[in-house]
């Protein structure tokens, strides 16, 4: 097979991928697909959701981690009402166990697209985005620490924090294990706050001072690398 025809099937499975792609956002919206990952209908049938876990546990669980994924994957809306959700329907560490797994397999699938199929696409969004390129430029530092803190503190848009590393010469297995360990305090926060599904009237409500601020020390406690090597002076060899 020669250059030319790999390129071509290269490109012919691209347009594949982006035409499904394209189809699954438009499905979503076409269908009102917020309305269901909305708090409102989620409080609305929490007990239809909690009786059909409990009489089909293995099928719920393995229907909403593939939600779950294709929820991150897509950047699809209603990712914090998902995560109560789950929460509500697992308890808190089931429920913190299939957020992690399923955030973070969502987030990879996003990356690998972004690095190896739909670079140049990604690319010009994200150069458009003065965000994104606060979040690239920090990659020249420590990336084990800086990705831990962006997955540690809420500060950018989970989405965004899925794309930009690609564009970063960051590996693929630190970016999944950094994004596998970053998410964790995060994922139990809202698999907890889940139990109290029915009390929660607003997102407003579900991340307090003290969470945030939480979070904030762990994403700080995760750049110490990066203060040592630029103010400790490294003893010569």
């Amino acid at each position: 097979m020669n250059n030319l025809d790999t390129d071509q099937k290269t490109n012919r499975t691209k347009l594949i991928i982006a035409l499904g792609f394209i189809a699954i956002i438009s499905a979503f919206f076409i269908f009102d697909g917020q309305q269901w990952l909305d708090l409102a209908t989620i409080k609305q049938h929490r007990e239809a959701l909690l009786n059909y876990t409990e009489q089909n546990f293995l099928l719920a669980f393995i229907a909403s981690g593939i939600i779950y994924t294709l929820a991150t994957a897509f950047s699809l809306p209603g990712g914090a009402v998902l995560s109560l959700a789950i929460g509500f329907m697992f308890g808190r560490w089931k429920g913190t166990l299939l957020i992690v797994i399923f955030a973070t397999l969502g987030a990879t699938l996003v990356f690998w697209l972004a690095r190896y199929l739909f670079a140049d696409w990604a690319k010009q969004r994200l150069d458009s985005n003065p965000m994104a390129t606060k979040i690239i430029a920090g990659f020249d530092n420590d990336v084990v620490s800086y990705m831990l803190f962006l997955r540690l503190v809420p500060i950018f848009p989970f989405w965004l924090v899925n794309l930009a590393p690609a564009f970063t010469s960051i590996p693929s297995q630190t970016y999944i294990l950094t994004t596998l360990i970053g998410i964790i305090p995060g994922s139990f926060v809202f698999a907890n706050l889940g139990k109290s599904l029915g009390s929660i009237d607003s997102l407003d409500q579900l991340l307090s001072l003290e969470v945030l601020l939480g979070l904030s020390l762990l994403g700080l406690l995760s750049l110490l690398p990066i203060v040592a090597k630029k103010y400790i002076p490294q003893n010569p060899e």
